[in-house]
């Protein structure tokens, strides 16, 4: 009990150290939420995020809390991981380069009884970070030019307790409970090189302190004497999150620096959309893991807060999207039993493509690509021959016509602590 108070004491400080990071430098991070977290694990990410129809006995998967159920009677699983990204930014012939990195997440779980599995932990939901500008000719002017400057900030956060069961053989189900909160500020100041022209500065802010709830499912069949397939289901609740959009627009006289200012609020403006997922992984003699995810997100429905065309801050239809991702990819450990080290290492893949879920300017936003390769370490001595080292490398590319494109190129490092906590010595 005490290692597990110190590791909830240990998220509370992971959760206030994301708080204050931001993990992109994306313009596209200007639109909705931000851009929405992977959410997933490090040997998740080793397969690119693939997880709705995987379990395992020594890994937290908080893609489908069902998998709890599977969790090592014998053993407490702590997972926490870091991320290191390099993005380049393109637009037609300019090129700009931006780096970043972030405690990601920090998740635990262990078998609180037969067939119950709980898990905890804090993760990411999604990320705001840009500052750019732009700078053009006023009409026809040869002279006369003005700039618009960018600015974005902040994210949300989740902290989350769940649980899997199998009330009948190869049949599980579970649920997670989060704790939703977090902040975004954005910002956009237009001023004018000719002095007779007012500068208008807007500003934008919202805090949110809500829940959100995921339930998932898995049935395994037998499809052989060395072959098994798992088939996974989840499902989001969408839901109103009682935040008010709060929106300050100021207008300066350039000559005087007197300034006036509009307030203008929308209450319980933010919504999450009601998300589904389905997939499954084909598991052949403890080797070879190969799975497909589906997910799909009810953004079409929701409306975003934009200033309308008469100049009032309201909720706007037609601005989101469906977001549809479709992602394949595997794992393969050659011999999980063996006394050759490289044999014991699992070696992932794993690529996806996914529909924006916002519109720029009246245009579909960019749409992804994304691949990844990883290895799991096994970490062996003396009295652990259980806990894994988990590296993986991905590349995202994000891109739209007549819009920026976005290649990202990230590191994910995570460390999947599993020590034998409820065994008791019987000599020392």
């Amino acid at each position: 009990m005490k290692k597990i108070l110190l590791s909830v004491a240990f998220l509370g400080l992971v959760a206030t150290t994301a708080t204050a990071q931001s993990g992109t430098n994306s313009p596209y991070s200007r639109y909705g939420l931000g851009i929405l977290g992977d959410q997933s694990g490090s040997f998740n990410r080793g397969m690119n995020g693939l997880g709705l129809g995987f379990y395992e006995h020594n890994q937290v998967n908080y893609l489908n809390p069902a998998s709890y159920s599977q969790l090592d009677s014998l053993t407490f699983i702590f997972d926490a991981g870091v991320s290191g990204q390099i993005t380049n930014f393109k637009e037609g012939n300019v090129k700009k380069n931006a780096k970043n990195a972030d405690f990601e997440y920090a998740v635990a779980g262990f078998r609180a009884a037969r067939h119950l599995g709980v898990s905890f932990g804090v993760l990411p939901f999604s990320n705001v970070g840009y500052n750019y500008s732009l700078t053009k000719n006023v009409g026809g002017s040869t002279t006369a030019v003005y700039q618009n400057t960018y600015k974005g900030s902040g994210g949300l956060h989740q902290v989350y307790l769940g649980m899997g069961w199998m009330p009948f053989n190869r049949f599980s189900i579970g649920a997670n409970i989060s704790y939703l909160w977090g902040s975004i500020s954005r910002s956009l100041t237009n001023t004018y090189s000719e002095t007779t022209v007012n500068s208008i500065s807007k500003y934008y802010s919202v805090s949110v302190n809500n829940f959100k709830l995921d339930v998932g499912a898995q049935y395994t069949l037998p499809a052989g004497k060395n072959d098994m397939l798992t088939l996974g289901a989840v499902y989001s609740l969408g839901h109103k999150l009682g935040a008010d959009l709060h929106s300050d627009v100021i207008s300066t006289n350039s000559l005087t620096q007197k300034a006036d200012t509009a307030k203008s609020t929308i209450s319980n403006g933010l919504e999450l959309p009601h998300s589904f997922g389905a997939g499954f992984m084909w598991v052949h003699k403890d080797s070879w893991r190969i799975g497909v995810d589906y997910n799909l997100q009810k953004w079409s429905s929701l409306k975003m807060p934009l200033y309308s065309s008469d100049s009032k801050y309201t909720l706007i239809d037609g601005q989101y999207m469906d977001r549809q991702k479709f992602t394949i990819g595997g794992d393969w450990c050659p011999s999980v039993r063996s006394r050759s080290y490289l044999k014991r290492v699992h070696y992932r893949a794993g690529v996806s493509y996914a529909t924006p879920y916002y519109k720029v300017n009246g245009q579909d936003g960019p749409k992804e690509l994304s691949a990844s390769i990883g290895f799991g370490f096994p970490i062996t001595n003396s009295w652990n021959n259980r806990s894994q080292l988990n590296i993986s490398a991905q590349w995202v590319h994000q891109a739209a016509k007549g819009l920026i494109t976005e290649n990202t190129f990230r590191v994910n490092i995570g460390f999947t602590f599993n020590e034998r906590w409820f065994a008791k010595w019987k000599v020392e």
